[in-house]
């Protein structure tokens, strides 16, 4: 009974502690308009892409703006620009505060000093706040999208996972009751009935660049056991696996648009809701825009499924964006972009930014029943 009481007595002497500590009493004060109050009047500038994610951003901003007194500047580029755009102005010293980061360009700018780590404003209580915990999103998208070197640079934002997206009318007439399981199910059985009199079985995104390599050779490389480099990262092409993905793609040509070898995302999610193209592979990202009544004619014969399957197995892509702070910003502008960033990767707005057409990063979010 002794040891049970000097146990309680040590249990809430430490809550006592706990609760008069400065953490604690930080904890319990921190407010985004609190910590944003030295800040009022900064301006920080982004790029946004013309994507779904970034308009339901931009519908919420007014509250980040009203909250902090901090003025968001953002402009609207093409993916295909947004890189070069943003390297011109690091090495500039442009006007940036903010870093749109793609997973596949982390490693250049964090090398390069163009982001600052989280550490340097996680440090600061001030202007961070207790509940950024960052176990709380997917693990494997802060690890992809905003983490280099085991440092930790950007927040997840934008974040999407490759789909089949098919027009589950065209299938049924033609005598599909489900989408192909396999590519070479789509190849053989499927595109020759799906293709004719103006319409075609499939598209893909291929336009010359990055877009062609990770979207439209990924796609068939991977799931017939093929990659880009072998395990001493020399070219790995020439192997019977690559070359069975390539030659693969070479044969879906006949059941794909004119023109295809040009297409950009918009392009292949057009094909398709425009009900030219029965099947396209995209990220998921693009569901908002090929379900858009005003501008989609599939209306209910949408459908997704997940990628078709290879010889290798199923090898889906994962894609998606974190924001950091930008190096060369000023100093207030760089904590005035921490604040942005924290609060757009927030669990306090994941419902608000999901229900305007965005995919947080926060696993808590898809628990709650009406949004899974």
């Amino acid at each position: 009974m002794l040891n049970r009481w000097k146990a309680g007595v040590a249990g809430l002497a430490l809550a006592i502690g706990l609760a008069l500590s400065p953490m604690a009493a930080h904890a319990q004060d921190w407010s985004l308009e609190t910590a944003a109050k030295p800040l009022a009047g900064t301006e920080v500038h982004v790029l946004f892409l013309d994507r779904p994610g970034y308009r339901a951003l931009i519908k919420l901003l007014p509250q980040f703006e009203k909250a902090t007194g901090i003025k968001v500047n953002y402009e609207i580029v093409p993916y295909e620009n947004a890189r070069e755009r943003q390297i011109l102005d690091f090495t500039s010293n442009g006007e940036l505060s903010i870093a749109l980061v793609d997973l596949v360009w982390i490693g250049e700018f964090a090398e390069n000093g163009w982001i600052q780590p989280i550490e340097t404003f996680t440090k600061d209580p001030a202007i961070t706040d207790p509940k950024l915990d960052l176990k709380g999103f997917f693990p494997l998208l802060l690890d992809a999208f905003g983490s280099w070197g085991g440092v930790t640079y950007g927040l997840p934002v934008d974040n999407y996972s490759g789909l089949l997206f098919y027009n589950s009318c065209m299938l049924k007439d033609a005598g599909f009751d489900k989408p192909p399981a396999t590519w070479n199910e789509l190849l053989d059985t499927y595109a020759p009935k799906l293709t004719g009199n103006g319409k075609y079985a499939f598209a893909l995104q291929s336009i010359r660049g990055e877009t062609q390599s990770a979207d439209s050779f990924m796609r068939v490389l991977w799931p017939f056991g093929g990659s880009l480099l072998n395990k001493e990262f020399r070219s790995n092409l020439l192997s019977p696996e690559s070359q069975a993905g390539l030659k693969f793609r070479q044969a879906l040509i006949p059941f794909m648009p004119p023109g295809v070898v040009s297409f950009e995302h918009t392009d292949a999610v057009n094909a398709l809701a425009q009900g030219n193209t029965a099947m396209i592979t995209e990220w998921s990202a693009f569901y908002a825009d090929a379900a858009n009544p005003e501008t989609s004619k599939l209306g209910d014969c949408l459908a997704i499924a997940p990628e078709p399957e290879g010889p290798a197995g199923r090898f889906p892509a994962l894609g998606g964006f974190s924001f950091a702070v930008a190096s060369d910003a000023p100093e207030a502008e760089q904590k005035a972009a921490w604040l942005f960033i924290q609060w757009a990767t927030s669990e306090d707005i994941a419902r608000d930014y999901v229900e305007a057409g965005g995919v947080s990063g926060r696993m808590s979010i898809y628990k709650e029943p009406d949004i899974r």
